[in-house]
């Protein structure tokens, strides 16, 4: 009977608008979920009969087809704490470790991730984040691996060369007195003062003093305390260069000379320990003309160990470690995962997915590249949830709900007449 029919068909549809209100809640309840992509209720209609006479079908109700998730693009909100990130563009980031007792590979658009005390690039639930390590020169390898980016370090380069720009005056009288290495001072006309590293990190202070031994001559000695030298004693200088500057009339530099000995022999380090000290040419260097003596610049390319101090990631997910010592060194890549279909992937709650046959396979690499989005670092991408669409939806679920339960209430009405007719 048709009008037992319509109790059953008001029933699916009240059971089809009851779990769209469900999965409406659901969205609403994430909307400040962190990468949350939001679902929608597919319905569809069930299994219609065929009427007597070729009259025509009669439909059975509704159905929930599925429950389908949205990857759209969330709005990005800065942080400015540098191991957030967010994903600009498609893909997720992938994050390896158990969740829910489980060990595997997850994916997640939340890039709330952080540092662990092991140094490894971890979410908020200790999963660690993939990537591509770099080796100890910054070049990124290849091989998923765990990015472990925390315990860098940045190690000493000897120093080689020392670079020197200055005017000696020209002005200045002859020096008859010959240089006394252990009172430089007193002894010589101008001194320059830089720093210099050995193999090892270790600081040294280098003294070059400047002594005018003709009109257009100077001889130029470079000292260290002996502290720090093989064979040198503490507080006391130890020359370790010496040589030559001859300037023309206009006050250029035309030659510069550099005694083979002596040498620096720092100690614990590799010794000797090769010094050039580059003065210049013409007046890009030293110079000598008839005006105060001054250092310009005093410049040297080596430097101590250093420890990391933060680390900034750029688009493409190359984290970049910043160090004590001024050095910077790549120390990893975040990788990236692209699928063909996402809205197949299978949530597996904490804001993960898990990879499903539907979603095609993974297509992991380097962010920016290969239709994967670009990473925004410091920043984070809120839930796609839009509440007011969300609330027209609800008052249409609520409206379909109501609609069916009037549909029972009608049909129960017309049952009620129908049995009245035996009294």
């Amino acid at each position: 009977m048709s009008l037992l029919t319509s109790l059953y068909t008001g029933t699916t549809g009240m059971q089809a608008n009851s779990l769209d209100l469900a999965v409406i809640g659901d969205n609403i309840a994430n909307a400040n979920t962190i990468g949350f992509k939001s679902g929608r209720t597919a319905f569809e209609d069930m299994m219609a009969t065929s009427l007597i006479g070729n009259s025509g079908q009669l439909g059975l109700g509704a159905n929930v087809q599925t429950i389908q998730k949205l990857i759209t693009q969330g709005a990005l909100t800065t942080t400015g704490l540098a191991t957030d990130l967010a994903l600009q563009g498609n893909g997720m980031f992938v994050v390896k470790g158990n969740h829910n007792g489980t060990d595997g590979q997850f994916y997640t658009r939340a890039g709330q991730f952080t540092v662990d005390k092991d140094g490894y690039l971890v979410n908020l639930e200790g999963m660690r984040v993939q990537g591509y390590p770099a080796s100890a020169t910054g070049t990124v390898q290849a091989g998923l691996n765990d990015l472990l980016v925390g315990k860098a370090s940045s190690a000493p380069l000897a120093t080689t060369t020392i670079t020197l720009q200055a005017n000696l005056d020209a002005r200045t009288a002859v020096n008859a007195t010959p240089f006394d290495p252990a009172n430089p001072k007193a002894t010589s006309d101008f001194a320059s003062s830089t720093t210099v590293y050995d193999s090892l990190g270790v600081a040294h202070t280098v003294d070059i003093y400047y002594k005018k031994t003709a009109a257009g001559g100077w001889d130029w000695h470079a000292e260290t305390d002996g502290g720090g030298v093989q064979g040198g004693t503490a507080n006391i200088p130890t020359e370790i260069g010496a040589g030559t500057l001859t300037f023309d009339a206009s006050g250029n530099l035309t030659a510069s000379t550099q005694a083979a000995a002596p040498v620096f022999n720092p100690i614990g380090a590799v010794q000797p320990q090769a010094l050039t000290f580059d003065f210049g040419t013409g007046t890009s260097g030293v110079t000598q003309f008839g005006s105060t003596n001054t250092n310009a610049f005093i410049s040297q390319n080596g430097y101590g160990a250093g420890t990391l101090s933060n680390i900034n990631i750029d688009e493409k997910g190359n984290v970049v470690g910043a160090f004590s010592n001024g050095q910077t060194r790549t120390l990893g890549e975040v990788a990236v995962a692209k699928f063909e279909s996402p809205d197949q992937l299978e949530r597996a709650g904490g804001n993960l997915f898990n990879a499903m046959p539907g979603a095609g396979e993974p297509n992991i690499g380097a962010a920016a590249t290969g239709g994967r989005g670009a990473i925004v670092a410091g920043a984070l991408e809120q839930s796609n949830v839009d509440l007011a669409t969300e609330f027209v939806r609800m008052i249409a679920a609520q409206r379909g709900f109501q609609a069916n339960s009037k549909t029972i209430s009608t049909a129960d009405q017309l049952l009620a007449e129908l049995m009245t007719l035996k009294r």
